[in-house]
């Protein structure tokens, strides 16, 4: 009996051990990534600038809320909110109260497909399909049919009522204290929204430092602001692969961006030039998959210092 049942149920028992961690540990276990970025002109005091990503809240997710909350103690100098706020068309209320007292501070913000359409249930192991296939989102998928739509316009009035600076295919300003940052955004491109030909023509003259802000890091988004020179490019999108292989990594990046780039500090290259990229790993997952394994729920300070 042993001989040949102790094998399978061994393997049975670390699955839902691992799952059980995955889903119920992991998954709010959250963390602050803290990166330093040399993007600044020499002389130029550093800045601290908070990105929160992929919230994807659902209600009744106090836990997430109070340490999104709590993140106000960092005391940046500005946010970047870079979309996936939700994923319950009820959670609005609860994401407003999750930011508000982020949104004292001055901030921007890009949406992701989930503040547009409610998730729908589906295989996970669709995603590893996909990617073999070099099909992302409506990148290479038929239109999605029947999705719910959430009320994303709620959260727009309500950043803007705060002063945050909507970048969806536009450009804005901040105004810090002695300092003005340029920003370039898209609307994102895993559901074909970004149009980067209305903003295009690179950073801004007159700025102190200019930024480029996208949802999903598609490599066309990427080229297009590394081409056009802007320092650095903060997107979110991956939730840094969610499930992934300890010691190995990501699985799926969710777009075609490689899976070593899934998360984190890195750089993209393209016509001879090279800015940095961060691509947060997010704080939330879709309703239907609640579990993260070897990739906990995070925010990041990156603190952005003067050129070598």
């Amino acid at each position: 009996m042993r001989a040949r049942y102790g094998v399978p149920l061994t393997l049975t028992a670390v699955g839902a051990a691992g799952l059980a961690y995955a889903a119920g540990y992991e998954v709010r276990s959250f963390r602050l990534r803290r990166v330093t970025v040399p993007v600044l002109p020499r002389g130029m005091r550093p800045l601290r600038v908070l990105q929160v990503s992929d919230i994807h809240m659902v209600s009744g997710q106090r836990k997430k809320q109070r340490w999104l909350q709590s993140l106000a103690g960092l005391r940046p100098d500005f946010v970047i909110n870079t979309g996936d706020n939700l994923s319950d068309p009820e959670g609005v209320p609860e994401t407003l109260d999750a930011l508000g007292p982020l949104m004292e501070f001055p901030g921007a913000y890009v949406f992701g497909s989930n503040d547009y359409y409610g998730p729908k249930l589906r295989n996970p192991a669709r995603y590893l399909i996909e990617r073999v296939q070099g099909r992302h989102g409506l990148n290479g998928n038929a239109p999605v049919v029947g999705a719910v739509h959430n009320p994303w316009e709620e959260l727009r009035d309500a950043f803007d009522a705060a002063g945050w600076v909507g970048l969806s295919n536009t450009r804005g300003r901040l105004k810090l204290e002695g300092v003005e940052i340029a920003l370039t955004g898209l609307d994102d491109p895993h559901i074909k929204r970004d149009r980067y030909a209305e903003v295009a023509g690179g950073p801004e003259a007159g700025a102190d430092l200019s930024l480029a802000v996208v949802h999903a890091p598609y490599l066309r988004s990427l080229d297009a602001f590394a081409a056009d020179g802007y320092p650095l490019i903060l997107a979110g999108h991956t939730h840094g692969g969610q499930l992934c292989i300890p010691f190995y990594g990501a699985l799926v990046t969710n777009c075609d961006i490689d899976t070593d780039r899934v998360k984190g500090l890195s750089t993209h290259t393209t016509a001879g030039r090279t800015s940095y990229l961060h691509v947060s790993a997010g704080c939330g997952t879709n309703r239907y998959t609640p579990v993260r394994f070897a990739c906990p729920p995070e925010a990041t300070l990156l603190t952005l210092t003067a050129r070598d």
